[in-house]
């Protein structure tokens, strides 16, 4: 089930101005703006906006950060370089329809490419903003034949409603002022994700963080408490600590599939590392688990979107 990928870093277009280079890296930046002589979408809710390129997709933006980018007529095309990673994870496990739920929708980039690569696949989505989710299934419409729920709550409640092993997958991608909330980062919220997870379920969860690794590397903690193997992936030069950037942790109560989420990964667009369990312990650096009473949230990008270099 081949992944489209996208025109992006280093690859030319038509015209030269490829504007999905480095946002598309990072998800962090502005993407463009509204086509010249076409109107912006209305706005749905304060900082909110929906931004059509000039390549046929559409950018929501929230508060000056880039939340997602969906093209509507190619669901198979994943701009952001961490969405590309959380599909790869996604793309690894056996075939068939798969039973995920997602912890943030945003334009549900990653539901509508679990219909297209696995067509009625059961799907959840918690997406607290209820304004955010009508306008972007008004602007832009789920695809016919499709299963996916979107119910107005944040993970924390909305996985405390769920029943116990009934999802294959948890995907968290959830930001609010360009930060993971505190409350996704701790042992007990990982386990109320393994509580909701089959025995061989997956968890996929982006954040992101400073070069040093202390955040992630706490959060990978709180992840093993319950869900003891673990991946971690990140670009190259996220792992060699040159600049913040996303980082996403893989978890499960089961052995992953290293060598398929090896080659997953690898066909990214942009180059990046997988670090199983102690492997990625070892590069993270020593660390212990945040705990609800100490929970913190992900650091903010750079002001100005930058998630570049420091």
């Amino acid at each position: 089930m081949g992944r489209k990928r996208s025109r992006a870093s280093g690859a030319g277009t038509s015209g030269g101005d490829d504007r999905r280079g480095d946002n598309a890296r990072s998800g962090g930046a502005r993407s463009g703006g509204a086509r010249s002589g076409e109107a912006r979408s209305g706005e749905a809710a304060p900082g909110f906006e929906l931004e059509p390129d000039d390549y046929g997709g559409v950018l929501l933006t929230l508060d000056g950060h880039a939340q997602s980018y969906v093209s509507p007529h190619d669901p198979g095309l994943l701009v952001f370089g961490y969405v590309q990673l959380l599909a790869a994870v996604l793309d690894c496990l056996p075939e068939g329809r798969l039973a995920v739920t997602h912890v943030g929708g945003a334009a549900m980039t990653l539901p509508r490419y679990v219909q297209h690569t696995r067509p009625g696949s059961p799907q959840v989505v918690f997406e607290p903003n209820a304004a955010i989710t009508d306008h972007v299934r008004r602007e832009l419409p789920l695809p016919r034949g499709h299963r996916i729920r979107v119910r107005p709550s944040g993970g924390r409640a909305g996985l405390a409603a769920l029943a116990p092993a009934s999802a294959d997958v948890v995907v968290v991608d959830a930001y609010a002022g360009g930060q993971v909330p505190a409350e996704l980062t701790t042992s007990e919220w990982f386990g109320e994700v393994a509580r909701v997870l089959g025995p061989r379920g997956v968890v996929a969860m982006n954040t992101a963080d400073e070069p040093d690794h202390r955040h992630v590397a706490r959060v990978h903690e709180s992840m093993r408490t319950h869900l003891p193997h673990t991946a971690v992936i990140a670009e190259a030069d996220i792992w060699k600590h040159r600049r913040f950037g996303n980082v996403v942790l893989v978890g499960s109560a089961a052995p992953l599939p290293g060598p398929a989420l090896t080659r997953a990964v690898a066909a990214s667009t942009f180059p990046s590392t997988v670090r199983l369990g102690e492997d990625a312990r070892r590069r993270l650096g020593q660390a212990k688990p945040f705990t609800d009473a100490d929970a913190e949230p992900s650091p903010p990008p750079a002001p100005g979107g930058d998630w570049r270099v420091r």
